[in-house]
């Protein structure tokens, strides 16, 4: 496994081209960039606006299309190694062979274009840790490239024991789903899935499984298995979450004890008091039996005898709101 730090900003140039990023969900790269293939499926994707982190996540998938670019070069050396100055004049210079210019020569070239998708695991840790940092956290830390390398174990260890105190158990579990092919679900095209919501919405109202009565724009339709597997909406295979229960229940940092009907939160949530008071509450629908099949499979395949979970007693708090 391979830890990246990756530069994003608003209105990343790309030589002219903006990169449409989402930190949160998606993250754009070509081919001409440094690095540009060694990032793999699994690394974990660390991502910033050279001023301060703003979060982390595993890569779930690499989406590879094809663009142009414009690529702008010195016209004395040839060397694309040129930029522009906010306040100099002229407004270029090469930093290879250090000739300055007004203007670059420009040509359009078409590029192998790469996109990550690492919505599910993504830990917010917006301003937890400065640019300043960051870099001495970098394999090479006077590098300039927009893609570097992070020593993973420094990088967690200032995450998980400096101020902010994030447990970062949610990287494992989402390397460990990805690996096991889980996750494909997230990547493959779901046909018929807005007509599998929409019977959803009809069967329980604009409710949330997990936490009740919600607004309909942020719930969505949960299968309790993995659709990759087969490519089936099966009867009693899905319930309506809000998106972030959504992404834990997939992860199985939340499940649905099959026999109580109450939900079992990982201790790995514990820190985070909107999840933790879920321990051991119902189930806010009435599921059928076809319903506790499948998530009798999904407690299955994410809890094992003796492994951890919040006790009762340290959940003692009001009601979440929706």
């Amino acid at each position: 496994m391979a830890a990246w730090l990756v530069i994003a900003v608003d209105k990343r140039k790309r030589a002219g081209d903006g990169y449409d990023d989402d930190p949160s969900r998606h993250y754009s790269w070509d081919e001409r960039v440094p690095n540009a293939t060694a990032i793999a499926v699994g690394d974990v994707i660390a991502l910033w606006d050279t001023k301060n982190l703003l979060g982390l996540s595993v890569i779930e998938s690499i989406g590879i299309g094809e663009g142009e670019k414009d690529l702008k070069s010195c016209p004395f050396c040839g060397r694309a190694d040129v930029a522009a100055r906010k306040t100099m004049t002229p407004e270029y210079k090469c930093w290879k062979c250090k000739r300055e210019f007004d203007q670059p020569d420009a040509r359009r070239v078409t590029v192998k274009t790469y996109r990550s998708h690492h919505e599910a695991g993504w830990i917010d840790l917006r301003g937890s840790i400065s640019g300043t940092e960051l870099r001495a956290l970098c394999e090479e830390p006077r590098s300039q490239l927009s893609l570097r390398r992070l020593r993973w174990d420094d990088f967690r260890e200032r995450i998980e024991k400096g101020e902010t105190r994030t447990p970062l158990g949610i990287v494992d579990s989402t390397r460990e789903v990805i690996a096991g092919g889980h996750r494909q679900a997230t990547v493959r095209v779901r046909i018929g899935q807005p007509g599998f919501r929409r019977d959803l919405l009809d069967t329980f109202g604009a409710v949330c499984a997990f936490t009740g009565l919600g607004p309909e724009q942020a719930l969505e339709a949960a299968h309790l298995y993995s659709y990759a597997a087969n490519g089936k909406h099966y009867k009693g295979g899905g319930l309506l979450l809000r998106r972030d229960l959504h992404r834990l229940f997939d992860l199985g940092l939340i499940a649905v004890d099959p026999t109580t009907e109450t939900l079992d939160v990982s201790r790995e949530l514990a820190v985070f008091p909107d999840y933790a008071r879920l321990q051991g509450k119902p189930l806010s629908i009435a599921v059928t039996a076809d319903h506790l099949k499948w998530l009798a499979k999904h407690w299955g395949m994410h809890r094992t005898v003796g492994q951890p979970i919040i006790p009762m007693q340290n959940t003692n708090l009001t009601e979440p709101a929706v």
